[in-house]
């Protein structure tokens, strides 16, 4: 089992950026596929941007795409996820999970990912 430890987080400003990471033990984590999600509160956990181990291929939530990007340093064992002109609807948890050996390109749901981070807070004010 595959340990994520998701680092970050931060209050900012509306417009303002954060980098989030997520940081693996696993020496071989270029052979994972890797989602983000994030959670509000009274809300369902939503898949924010991903990362396929298969062909590196990325993929966006709609309303994250051209703002957010997802990339992945596999030297490091790490993902990261940059987060440009924040607003306060993305303030939420942010968790980073993963599955090894993906067989599909990428996946949205969250039942896919069987590794889990234990997330950090981003809040966005106005």
């Amino acid at each position: 089992q595959v340990q994520l430890v998701e680092s970050g987080g931060g209050l900012v400003q509306a417009g303002g950026s954060l980098r989030l990471s997520c940081a693996a033990s696993e020496p071989t984590f270029g052979d994972y596929t890797v989602g983000w999600f994030r959670q509000a509160p009274g809300k369902d956990r939503e898949f924010v941007a991903g990362i396929s181990y298969r062909d590196q291929s990325t993929y966006y939530e709609d309303s994250v795409e051209g703002r957010f990007t997802i990339s992945r340093d596999n030297a490091k064992n790490t993902v990261y996820l940059k987060m440009n002109n924040l607003n306060p609807e993305n303030t939420a948890v942010y968790y980073c999970a993963s599955r090894e050996k993906f067989r599909f390109v990428i996946s949205s749901n969250p039942r896919n990912y069987d590794s889990w981070g234990q997330g950090t807070q981003v809040t966005v004010s106005s």
